[in-house]
């Protein structure tokens, strides 16, 4: 069991700086294999979301006392789905009600289908400086399966507007491991990824949700099971051919150009401060994990007009019935040391000694003597003198690696 009676918890302030997630819950059609908070055929409901959107938003300004916001994220769903002039006013509210830092990064996903020379200067004029274009892949008969509303040809001529209209960080999400997918197409994936020469590139597994039409599929016998094993020779050969091409990995699954990784994204892994608004949206905010209702419909019944901090907990003026928020998790030492150790192990670059004892007051190979050295021993991590960080090996089996930390990890080698 690990060590905690040594922690003196110290964890980073809100007040010192967030990233800042928008919910999006709205799509075209809704991909089988995406178990997101969203839906399709609500169009009706966007009118009402955007402003009571708004009214969140100033409502935490309030409550936090306009805190100082690093980052921002529009995701979903499809943000690019969203009327043009809905964004713009979104972003007027966020500046009107946050201290957004004049360096800060703004990224919005969008959908291939969704990208015109006129909506992408239109973005960027509202202040979104960064992209994350959900291509997942360049073959049109996978896209056909994904339920992708864009074909190959569709994504390569929407970044190309991007670019024209201005946009300088830009980043593209692939998916491996689909059905019926086969080297040959993998290997032309990344050849049209590479050929486009973006900021940054975004690999996932194909994860099989429970729930999912295509977990549905799968089950029945439509499409086979994910085969693990040719997984992950489409991840390595991914590693390989990214790295000769100028991209550093510095995620599990995150490749960039030179100083272009995603700034929040590096918020979550580091485990900082952010604030998610919108249905469903997560935050971890003032020692507390907590989660915004899901329904778009009931979002915009419960969201008040004005909030009023009423204690010492700002948290508990947004909480339902006066306000969005429904699940609260209260986030203990024990629970902090965990979640640091699980999401800064995804980054190459690891869990930082000199950050780790600053948060906790001692090292992690202090609280997890006996873990570490099983990993070292399975041969899964590596310790340096800055940093405990995942082997090659590690990043093919992180989810063993991360469960050492919540004590369910392996017990002997395999």
């Amino acid at each position: 069991m690990p060590n905690l009676a040594q922690i003196q918890h110290n964890p980073p302030n809100y007040r010192s700086g967030i990233g800042l997630y928008l919910h999006v819950p709205f799509c075209q059609t809704k991909c089988p294999y995406c178990d997101f908070n969203t839906y399709a055929g609500i169009e009706d409901q966007i009118s009402g979301y955007v402003v009571s959107l708004q009214d969140e938003l100033r409502g935490w300004g309030t409550l936090l006392s306009r805190p100082p916001v690093k980052t921002i994220f529009l995701g979903g769903g499809t943000p690019s789905y969203l009327p043009t002039s809905d964004l713009e006013d979104v972003q007027k509210t966020i500046r009107s009600s946050f201290e957004v830092s004049p360096t800060a990064e703004i990224t919005m996903e969008c959908n291939p289908g969704d990208v015109t020379a006129e909506k992408a200067a239109s973005w960027l004029e509202s202040g979104v400086n960064r992209i994350s274009m959900g291509v997942q892949s360049f073959d049109d008969g996978l896209l056909s399966l994904l339920g992708r509303r864009h074909t190959a040809l569709e994504a390569k001529q929407a970044f190309r507007t991007l670019r024209d209209a201005g946009f300088r960080n830009h980043s593209i999400d692939l998916i491996y491991g689909l059905p019926y997918q086969s080297p040959e197409q993998w290997s032309h994936t990344l050849d049209e990824a590479i050929g486009l020469e973006p900021d940054h590139i975004s690999l996932y597994s194909l994860q099989i949700e429970k729930g999912t039409p295509l977990a549905v599929d799968v089950a029945t016998g439509k499409y086979p099971i994910p085969d693990d094993d040719l997984a992950a020779d489409m991840y390595e050969e991914a590693q390989r051919r990214l790295s000769e091409n100028g991209f550093t990995q510095y995620e599990i699954s995150n490749w960039s150009k030179p100083n272009l990784e995603s700034q929040h994204n590096l918020i979550y892994w580091l485990n900082e401060p952010y604030l998610g608004v919108g249905p469903g949206a997560h935050s971890w905010l003032a020692g507390q994990r907590f989660a915004n209702l899901k329904s778009p419909r009931r979002y915009v019944t419960v969201v008040g007009k004005n909030y009023e901090v009423i204690g010492p907990d700002p948290v508990a003026s947004m909480r339902t019935p006066a306000g969005p928020v429904e699940d609260v998790d209260i986030t203990t030492p024990a629970i902090d040391v965990a979640e640091t150790m699980m999401m800064g192990m995804r980054l190459n670059q690891g869990v930082s000694h000199k950050r780790f004892e600053k948060r906790f007051g001692v090292g992690a190979n202090i609280i997890f003597p006996d873990e570490i050295k099983r990993l070292l021993n399975l041969g899964l991590v590596e310790v340096t003198n800055e940093a405990l960080m995942l082997s090659e090996r590690g990043r093919l089996l992180g989810n063993e690696v991360f469960a050492e930390f919540i004590g369910d990890g392996p017990d002997e080698e395999d």
